[in-house]
């Protein structure tokens, strides 16, 4: 037996309508068709969509955190220069 949908799957437009480099939207990680097509899709469509959008904001959050594990780990030139001084001057 088929479900039936009493109510339609809402938009996951958070309106930050901004692309990044992969041409999703930033604020809610569709795709342009995504966006571009989404009164037309049907409910299953709509849930996969946000099925997608989920995948991709943990895609993009997971590589977030490790270059900034990457990044604190490894001490900037700066520091490094700093600890450089302080052997150089012990006897």
């Amino acid at each position: 037996m088929e479900q039936l949908d009493f109510f339609d799957v809402p938009s996951p437009c958070v309106g930050c309508c901004q692309v990044n480099n992969r041409g999703y939207c930033k604020g809610c990680y569709r795709s342009r068709d995504e966006r571009f097509y989404w009164q037309q899709m049907t409910a299953d469509q709509k849930i996969n969509v946000i099925k997608l959008c989920r995948q991709r904001y943990l895609r993009i959050m997971h590589r977030q955190r490790n270059t900034d594990t990457q990044e604190s780990s490894t001490p900037s030139p700066q520091q490094q220069f700093i600890f450089d001084d302080i052997q150089k001057s012990k006897p």
